[in-house]
């Protein structure tokens, strides 16, 4: 799907003149060979964390109400959510009352990732991944690394899981969204952010 094509639905449930997020109107050209992605905390109704990853252009993102995990035994529920623009990756701030998804905004965790998903000796395109139903990653972020696996499980809801791979980097003693609460991008907290911001 065209870039512009894939944000409409990002684009028509937001009002630009009252929301700080970018708009994803103006193209912005890639800076680096490497595909990106993020994990935003977002007090929104419900906390929660949104993750992104950068396919054709564009943050496809998954909702994770309890956030990711270390440990491979436990699978978090991802509900697929739309399309956002790629220079959303850095945006951290308040989107206002009455807008949607009202609340804070934290940039939890960013860096790039590669696809590690395999057919036979060849790599799934990242795109097709998604259109299987089944991504598996290798992260490059702040406060995760290691392999991570998209599955989805229930396609008429968009509900996927998410899981920790078993690696090196694997830590089921771990509870990284109770236990690393500043920003990886300006260090602070979800109440500073919401002080300096609003």
């Amino acid at each position: 799907m065209p870039k512009k094509e894939s944000l409409k639905n990002y684009q028509k449930k937001r009002n630009f003149t009252k929301t700080p997020e970018p708009s994803g109107v103006k193209i912005k050209k890639k800076k680096t060979k490497k595909p990106i992605f993020v994990i935003q905390k977002h007090a929104a109704s419900h906390l929660h964390y949104d993750l992104r990853l950068e396919i054709e252009d564009v943050l496809v993102s998954w909702a994770v109400p309890k956030g990711p995990s270390t440990n491979p035994k436990e699978k978090r529920l991802a509900m697929r959510t739309e399309d956002h623009p790629i220079d959303y990756a850095n945006f951290e701030g308040v989107i206002p009352e009455g807008q949607y998804g009202a609340g804070t905004v934290m940039v939890w965790d960013y860096g790039t990732y590669k696809n590690i998903k395999k057919k036979g000796d060849k790599l799934v395109p990242m795109e097709q991944c998604l259109k299987n139903g089944q991504i598996e990653v290798w992260l490059y972020g702040k406060k995760l690394q290691g392999g991570y696996v998209l599955h989805l499980f229930k396609k008429d809801e968009d509900a996927w899981l998410l899981i920790k791979m078993k690696d090196d980097k694997a830590d089921a003693r771990r509870n990284p969204t109770s236990t690393e609460n500043k920003s990886a991008l300006t260090n602070r907290t979800m109440t500073e952010i919401k002080r300096e911001e609003e």
